[in-house]
């Protein structure tokens, strides 16, 4: 009896202890639409099985990537490098920027301009020396800088996702699901950052239309993109470009068609869906290990959407065994580039072998 007495007096200061903490997150309630059936353009198909891997085993967590003019693949790991992949296949680190480098492009004058998740926006010149763009805007400071492109005339959009947790806490801000988010441009020739929009759930992915007119940029929380406008009469507003996606939209690229493609780590959770409708709930979720929290289910998810935002076709490895948690899809020179926040390898898919594409993909 004793012990059945010391046990239960155990699991109530224990458990007492767990309600009685503060929880790490402010919950907000949010009804989630119910999501797409996976038909028509959205059915799942093995085509991303089809990929060629690179750099197997010798990366980790290669998030995105770009390719410069000599058809070396540059690509940023977990561990906070940025590793360069020759034509051959051989793979060195290129140098290391103390950080997480997220999404990256190269500019006009051959720098790869990155969105590191602790340093900012930052240059990196062809001889592999790093200058810091930006850390803040508007007085506060970057937590969790992104995805970048840049637009026709030089200038930089990018993405703050949340001012208020850094890249390893993603998963905090989800369940508190308020509007931590930033888009940003930064003027090289002015050297100034500009917000241009705020309150936005998770500020993810950016790609600035082939004509410069307008850039879109990815909620992910709400699983939708918005468009906003750079230039005409609509300037300087935004508007919902694609909604109700079937998965967590992550980085964005446009092709030389002027097709948008989308990448999704992961598809749409149902216990997170319900959970957003009990913020009571999520607060105590995010006091719970990390091991005990809700988990995606493997999976390998890319969308190519139209300049209308309508689904042109979409690539799957349905049981995420060859690719998964898809980070970015980069189109360069032919052929999909697929990175990862996790995985150990980057894909690489000819354009010409995806259905839906037209012309140009055969």
């Amino acid at each position: 009896m004793r012990w059945l007495l010391a046990s239960l007096l155990l699991l109530f200061v224990v458990l007492g202890g767990f309600l009685l903490s503060p929880s790490p997150v402010d919950s907000k309630a949010w009804q989630a639409p119910p999501p797409p059936a996976l038909t028509d353009a959205l059915a799942p198909n093995q085509k991303l099985r089809l990929a060629e891997l690179l750099a197997r085993g010798q990366v980790y967590g290669p998030e995105d990537t770009a390719e410069d003019d000599q058809g070396r693949l540059y690509a940023g790991t977990q561990d906070g490098r940025i590793v360069r992949i020759w034509p051959d296949g051989r793979v060195e680190t290129w140098l290391e920027t103390d950080g997480r480098p997220l999404g990256m492009v190269f500019d006009a004058a051959g720098n790869l301009i990155v969105a590191d998740a602790w340093q900012g926006l930052l240059q990196v010149s062809p001889e592999a020396k790093v200058t810091v763009l930006t850390r803040e805007a508007e007085g506060l400071p970057f937590r969790f800088t992104d995805d970048v492109d840049i637009a026709p005339d030089g200038r930089i959009y990018f993405t703050d996702a949340s001012s208020r947790f850094h890249q390893p806490d993603y998963k905090l801000d989800l369940l508190e699901m308020r509007p931590h988010g930033r888009l940003l441009r930064y003027d090289p020739q002015t050297r100034k950052t500009e917000v241009l929009l705020q309150n936005l759930h998770f500020a993810n992915g950016v790609a600035v239309s082939p004509d410069g007119t307008y850039v879109l940029v990815n909620e992910t929380w709400k699983y939708r993109i918005l468009k906003y406008w750079i230039v005409g009469r609509d300037a300087g507003q935004a508007e919902v470009f694609a909604d109700n996606l079937p998965g967590f939209p992550d980085n964005l690229a446009v092709d030389d068609a002027g097709r948008y493609w989308v990448a999704f780590p992961s598809l749409r959770n149902g216990q997170i869906d319900m959970m957003h409708g009990l913020p009571w709930l999520k607060d105590l979720v995010a006091k719970l290990p990390d091991g005990l929290q809700p988990k995606p289910e493997p999976y390998g998810l890319v969308v190519a959407l139209d300049e209308q935002g309508r689904v042109i076709t979409s690539l799957h490895d349905p049981k995420g065994t060859h690719l998964q948690e898809i980070t970015s899809v980069n189109p360069s020179n032919g052929y999909l580039y697929f990175g990862s926040l996790h995985n150990d390898r980057i894909g690489r898919l000819a354009l010409r072998s995806v259905p839906g594409l037209g012309e140009f993909g055969k």
